[in-house]
Protein backbone atom coordinates (compact mmCIF):
# COMPACT_ATOMS: atom_id res chain seq x y z
CA UNK A 1 0.00 0.00 0.00
CA UNK A 2 0.98 3.80 -1.00
CA UNK A 3 2.66 5.49 2.32
CA UNK A 4 -0.06 8.02 3.53
CA UNK A 5 0.48 11.45 3.65
CA UNK A 6 1.06 12.93 7.68
CA UNK A 7 0.52 16.07 8.67
CA UNK A 8 2.03 16.53 12.55
CA UNK A 9 2.08 19.81 14.67
CA UNK A 10 5.35 20.60 16.11
CA UNK A 11 4.44 21.71 20.11
CA UNK A 12 3.05 19.81 22.36
CA UNK A 13 2.62 17.48 19.60
CA UNK A 14 6.53 16.14 17.83
CA UNK A 15 7.95 17.61 21.60
CA UNK A 16 6.21 16.81 24.84
CA UNK A 17 5.45 20.39 26.37
CA UNK A 18 5.33 23.84 24.39
CA UNK A 19 8.55 25.12 23.49
CA UNK A 20 8.02 28.55 23.46
CA UNK A 21 5.35 28.73 26.25
CA UNK A 22 8.38 27.33 28.32
CA UNK A 23 10.70 30.16 26.82
CA UNK A 24 8.39 32.74 27.32
CA UNK A 25 8.45 31.69 31.02
CA UNK A 26 12.02 31.72 31.04
CA UNK A 27 12.73 34.63 29.64
CA UNK A 28 9.66 36.74 30.83
CA UNK A 29 9.22 38.24 33.85
CA UNK A 30 6.17 36.58 35.61
CA UNK A 31 4.68 40.52 36.66
CA UNK A 32 3.95 41.06 33.20
CA UNK A 33 3.74 37.55 30.95
CA UNK A 34 1.04 35.96 33.90
CA UNK A 35 -1.40 39.18 33.70
CA UNK A 36 -0.85 39.00 29.87
CA UNK A 37 -1.74 34.98 29.13
CA UNK A 38 -4.38 35.55 31.59
CA UNK A 39 -5.78 38.71 29.46
CA UNK A 40 -5.03 37.32 26.10
CA UNK A 41 -6.57 33.31 27.03
CA UNK A 42 -9.47 34.72 28.26
CA UNK A 43 -10.04 36.85 24.50
CA UNK A 44 -9.29 33.88 22.63
CA UNK A 45 -11.29 31.74 24.68
CA UNK A 46 -14.24 34.26 23.58
CA UNK A 47 -13.18 35.00 20.28
CA UNK A 48 -12.14 38.54 20.50
CA UNK A 49 -8.55 37.73 19.44
CA UNK A 50 -7.22 35.21 17.28
CA UNK A 51 -4.22 32.88 17.97
CA UNK A 52 -2.13 35.45 15.49
CA UNK A 53 -3.09 38.08 17.82
CA UNK A 54 -2.24 36.13 21.19
CA UNK A 55 1.20 35.13 20.14
CA UNK A 56 1.92 38.31 18.91
CA UNK A 57 0.88 39.61 21.58
CA UNK A 58 2.47 37.15 23.79
CA UNK A 59 6.16 37.36 22.11
CA UNK A 60 5.87 41.45 21.93
CA UNK A 61 6.92 41.02 25.64
CA UNK A 62 10.30 38.91 24.77
CA UNK A 63 12.66 40.56 24.29
CA UNK A 64 15.82 38.48 24.70
CA UNK A 65 18.21 37.55 21.56
CA UNK A 66 17.10 34.73 19.28
CA UNK A 67 20.93 32.69 19.91
CA UNK A 68 19.70 32.41 23.84
CA UNK A 69 16.26 31.20 22.65
CA UNK A 70 17.59 28.94 20.82
CA UNK A 71 19.85 27.57 23.02
CA UNK A 72 17.13 27.14 25.76
CA UNK A 73 14.83 25.35 23.41
CA UNK A 74 17.39 23.12 22.26
CA UNK A 75 18.46 21.85 26.06
CA UNK A 76 15.05 21.59 27.39
CA UNK A 77 12.79 20.55 24.59
CA UNK A 78 11.88 17.01 24.65
CA UNK A 79 10.84 14.99 22.07
CA UNK A 80 8.21 11.94 22.23
CA UNK A 81 9.90 8.65 22.09
CA UNK A 82 9.85 7.25 17.88
CA UNK A 83 9.79 10.44 16.32
CA UNK A 84 13.15 10.08 14.20
CA UNK A 85 12.04 6.58 13.06
CA UNK A 86 8.48 7.55 12.21
CA UNK A 87 9.67 10.60 9.95
CA UNK A 88 12.16 8.15 8.45
CA UNK A 89 9.53 5.95 7.69
CA UNK A 90 6.72 8.47 6.66
CA UNK A 91 7.99 11.69 5.88
CA UNK A 92 5.05 13.72 7.75
CA UNK A 93 4.75 17.84 6.84
CA UNK A 94 5.77 19.26 10.24
CA UNK A 95 2.86 22.53 10.06
CA UNK A 96 2.97 24.35 12.88
CA UNK A 97 2.60 28.45 14.43
CA UNK A 98 5.62 28.43 15.97
CA UNK A 99 9.08 29.49 14.86
CA UNK A 100 10.69 27.94 11.94
CA UNK A 101 14.11 29.24 13.97
CA UNK A 102 13.38 27.65 16.90
CA UNK A 103 11.98 24.01 15.14
CA UNK A 104 14.99 23.22 13.12
CA UNK A 105 17.67 23.35 15.67
CA UNK A 106 15.79 20.69 17.57
CA UNK A 107 15.65 18.49 14.54
CA UNK A 108 19.51 19.12 13.97
CA UNK A 109 19.85 17.62 18.10
CA UNK A 110 17.58 14.68 16.77
CA UNK A 111 19.77 13.96 13.90
CA UNK A 112 16.47 14.13 11.56
CA UNK A 113 15.24 15.96 8.54
CA UNK A 114 11.66 16.63 8.00
CA UNK A 115 9.53 19.17 5.67
CA UNK A 116 8.72 22.44 7.37
CA UNK A 117 5.88 25.01 7.13
CA UNK A 118 6.00 27.46 10.11
CA UNK A 119 5.59 30.84 11.30
CA UNK A 120 8.81 32.56 11.38
CA UNK A 121 10.68 34.78 14.49
CA UNK A 122 11.74 38.32 14.04
CA UNK A 123 13.43 39.08 17.21
CA UNK A 124 13.38 42.39 18.51
CA UNK A 125 15.31 43.80 21.62
CA UNK A 126 12.03 46.02 21.89
CA UNK A 127 9.63 43.22 22.04
CA UNK A 128 9.68 40.20 18.95
CA UNK A 129 7.89 40.32 16.05
CA UNK A 130 6.48 37.32 14.02
CA UNK A 131 5.57 36.59 10.62
CA UNK A 132 2.58 34.32 10.78
CA UNK A 133 1.95 31.08 9.15
CA UNK A 134 -0.58 32.17 6.87
CA UNK A 135 -1.34 35.75 5.56
CA UNK A 136 -4.70 35.16 4.72
CA UNK A 137 -7.92 34.52 6.76
CA UNK A 138 -9.49 31.35 6.61
CA UNK A 139 -12.93 30.86 4.90
CA UNK A 140 -13.40 27.82 6.70
CA UNK A 141 -12.88 29.19 10.38
CA UNK A 142 -12.21 32.67 9.94
CA UNK A 143 -8.91 33.17 11.28
CA UNK A 144 -5.30 32.63 9.12
CA UNK A 145 -5.24 29.21 10.43
CA UNK A 146 -2.75 26.04 9.30
CA UNK A 147 -5.64 25.06 6.82
CA UNK A 148 -3.38 26.70 3.89
CA UNK A 149 -0.80 24.89 4.47
CA UNK A 150 -2.17 21.33 4.23
CA UNK A 151 -1.40 18.87 1.42
CA UNK A 152 -4.32 17.63 -1.05
CA UNK A 153 -6.29 15.13 0.45
CA UNK A 154 -6.39 12.47 1.83
CA UNK A 155 -4.00 12.90 4.74
CA UNK A 156 -3.90 11.90 8.47
CA UNK A 157 -3.13 14.59 11.08
CA UNK A 158 -1.53 14.75 14.02
CA UNK A 159 -2.11 17.22 16.75
CA UNK A 160 -3.01 18.70 20.15
CA UNK A 161 -4.03 22.31 20.80
CA UNK A 162 -6.06 25.31 19.43
CA UNK A 163 -4.02 25.87 15.95
CA UNK A 164 -4.99 22.21 15.56
CA UNK A 165 -8.51 22.69 15.00
CA UNK A 166 -9.60 23.83 11.58
CA UNK A 167 -6.12 21.46 10.22
CA UNK A 168 -7.34 18.51 11.72
CA UNK A 169 -11.07 18.93 10.42
CA UNK A 170 -10.29 18.56 6.99
CA UNK A 171 -7.99 15.05 7.42
CA UNK A 172 -9.11 11.36 6.52
CA UNK A 173 -8.00 10.52 10.05
CA UNK A 174 -6.86 12.10 13.54
CA UNK A 175 -4.65 11.67 15.94
CA UNK A 176 -5.34 14.18 18.58
CA UNK A 177 -4.50 14.27 22.61
CA UNK A 178 -4.77 17.43 25.11
CA UNK A 179 -6.81 20.21 24.07
CA UNK A 180 -8.01 19.30 20.51
CA UNK A 181 -9.11 16.01 21.89
CA UNK A 182 -11.66 18.28 24.04
CA UNK A 183 -12.46 20.35 21.15
CA UNK A 184 -13.48 17.10 18.96
CA UNK A 185 -14.77 15.54 21.85
CA UNK A 186 -17.37 18.42 21.81
CA UNK A 187 -18.09 18.38 18.13
CA UNK A 188 -18.43 14.79 18.50
CA UNK A 189 -15.62 14.07 15.80
CA UNK A 190 -13.93 10.82 16.25
CA UNK A 191 -10.18 10.63 16.41
CA UNK A 192 -7.51 8.53 17.72
CA UNK A 193 -5.46 9.40 20.49
CA UNK A 194 -2.05 9.05 21.10
CA UNK A 195 0.74 9.42 23.77
CA UNK A 196 4.03 9.03 21.34
CA UNK A 197 5.38 7.99 17.77
CA UNK A 198 5.33 4.49 17.99
CA UNK A 199 1.98 3.81 18.82
CA UNK A 200 0.81 5.82 15.52
CA UNK A 201 3.03 4.03 13.65
CA UNK A 202 1.44 0.68 15.36
CA UNK A 203 -2.13 2.62 14.64
CA UNK A 204 -1.12 3.00 10.55
CA UNK A 205 0.18 -0.46 10.21
CA UNK A 206 -3.11 -1.70 11.69
CA UNK A 207 -5.24 0.44 9.22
Amino acid sequence: MPTPKVVVDWDGTVTEQDTLALALVHFVSPAVLEPLTLRVDAALAAGSMSLRDVMMAEFAALTAPLDLVVAFIVEHAQVRPGFAEFVARYDPLILSTSFQETIEPVLAREGVTARVVASHAEPDPQGWRMRWISAVDCAICGEPCKRSGLPNPPFIYVGDGYSDRCAALAAKRIFARDGLARYLDSRHVDYEPFTDFYGIATALDAY
